[in-house]
């Protein structure tokens, strides 16, 4: 079966978008949206009460360190799931608000407590706990505020 020859320049789909090969001349092509806003919600709240649960969960086994579970080995992972839930949940809603600098000092301010409660749980020392958590909010604070400096503008406004 014949096909007709490509016209010069390029074709382009009805509407004036490009081909699936071509990129687009007008900018950056933005991925496409394909959930809605009441999706977007739901994530919103259900992805931090996930991570929640799991690290809840992760406490409450480190903290009993293979002995017999108890209520109040209970009451600490429950307990820890719903602060960790509830200040995700925080961060998301008004860390974007914020200057891309305090943006990422919240969020490495975050890592760094939730990985250091999570680690004085083993039987480790303050000191090498505290040293550890400020390597990982200081490493997590220097990847954000990248993320955060290159694709934002000064008044912490997405670059497209």
């Amino acid at each position: 079966m014949a096909q007709a020859a490509p016209a010069p320049g390029g074709t382009t789909r009805p509407g004036g978008r490009p081909e699936i090969g071509e990129r687009a001349s007008y900018g950056r092509a933005r991925p496409p949206d394909i959930f809605d806003e009441r999706s977007h919600r739901i994530g919103h709240i259900a992805v931090p009460v996930a991570l929640g649960l799991l690290y809840g969960y992760w406490v409450a086994a480190d903290n009993r360190q293979g002995g017999p579970i108890t209520g109040g080995n209970m009451l600490l992972g429950w307990i820890s799931a719903l602060v960790f839930a509830v200040v995700c949940i925080a961060l998301l809603t008004l860390a974007p608000r914020m200057s891309r600098e305090l943006h990422a000092l919240l969020w490495s301010a975050f890592a760094g407590v939730a990985f250091g409660f999570l680690y004085i749980q083993s039987p480790h020392s303050v000191w090498r706990t505290v040293l550890i958590s400020l390597v990982i909010a200081g490493c997590t604070f220097a990847g954000f505020f990248y993320r955060y400096y290159t694709r934002e503008d000064a008044s912490g406004r997405r670059i497209h």
